[in-house]
């Protein structure tokens, strides 16, 4: 059994690409692709699948479905500084889900696609055994404006936005059978209806700000080893200071017997969207004048070497293991 990551080694290993060429800057292995223009800008684009039983339920809302297959496919260009603006849907369907389940779907995209200011140009449709969804987004960002996974450097300090684990505790709610129960609403948003930090990206990107960016979809443990290994760097990671989920005693008590850990939810829960980037000490100042600075958190720092540590509060350090989300895990 293969991990995801080393999927993807093999496919760049077997199929032809060329990032760092003249045309393609940025190619296989970071959020997304950029294609270089002659007028001084780069197409950028990125796709992303969503299927049934794996990224999502079919018994779920199906508005949400639609909703969160837009809005995660674009999170790909936020997270390099980039604006997504078009995008192309492909979808498998099986007939019994090509009526109501479709008008929930389609009405679920659509709420998302104008809240990003986003247009569908083009896509493909079939029947399928499930429910198999594709979306490739498009988008532009001007030379030297895009932030990759790569520019980390020894010294630099680590943050991210928002809270994390929010969508792990929503998770666990519905798997309990408490998706529908409108009184969860605003706790179940952040699964059902994530929302990506495309003005922050784009803010850090145009104002080089941050030196490697990329966005929390695996959870942090995860993302955070993709974004060292790009960078060739390792990491300190201050456990007490990563923001995370609250859970409330009345939240606690819909699930008893199950030990909800919010440090272990927000380091491997996955699903967040919210962004995790690098910045050198001395462009640290510029980040009081960007969007959204009051959510914004710094959890550790990058050091020299290999090694992801993180804190357990009392000045000690532990390996981090990557396990967060990776649909080739076995278990």
């Amino acid at each position: 059994m293969h991990t995801e990551q080393q999927l993807i080694q093999r496919i760049a290993r077997s199929l032809p690409c060329a990032p760092g060429a003249e045309r393609v800057p940025i190619g296989l292995g970071d959020d997304a692709a950029a294609i270089a223009l002659s007028r001084g800008a780069n197409i950028v684009v990125s796709c992303d699948a969503f299927i049934e039983g794996t990224h999502f339920l079919a018994d779920g809302p199906a508005d949400s479905a639609g909703y969160k297959a837009l809005v995660r496919a674009a999170s790909d260009l936020a997270a390099m500084g980039a604006r997504p603006e078009f995008f192309l849907l492909s979808l498998a369907l099986p007939n019994a889900h090509t009526g109501r389940w479709l008008s929930g779907f389609l009405h679920g995209m659509g709420r998302a696609a104008r809240q990003l200011k986003m247009s569908v140009i083009g896509g493909d449709t079939t029947r399928g055994r499930i429910i198999a969804v594709n979306v490739t987004v498009l988008g532009e960002a001007a030379f030297g404006d895009l932030v990759t996974r790569s520019g980390a450097r020894p010294g630099d300090g680590i943050y991210v936005s928002g809270r994390l684990g929010g969508a792990k505790l929503a998770l666990e709610l519905i798997r309990r059978g408490l998706g529908n129960r409108r009184r969860f609403g605003r706790i179940l948003r952040p699964y059902l209806y994530p929302t990506i930090r495309g003005q922050l990206g784009e803010w850090l990107g145009q104002n080089h700000v941050a030196s490697a960016m990329m966005d929390i979809s695996d959870g942090i443990s995860t993302d955070l080893a993709r974004l060292c290994l790009a960078s060739g760097v390792g990491a300190r990671v201050w456990g007490e200071s990563i923001p995370c989920v609250e859970i409330s005693p009345r939240i606690a008590a819909q699930m008893p017997g199950l030990r909800l850990n919010p440090l272990k939810m927000a380091l491997h829960g996955g699903d967040d969207y919210e962004l995790l980037f690098t910045i050198p000490p001395e462009r640290k100042d510029k980040l009081r004048d960007s969007p959204e600075f009051s959510e914004l958190t710094q959890v550790g720092e990058i050091t020299p070497g290999q090694d992801v540590l993180i804190s357990d509060g009392d000045g000690n350090f532990r390996s981090l293991k990557a396990r967060g989300w990776d649909p080739f895990r076995k278990g």
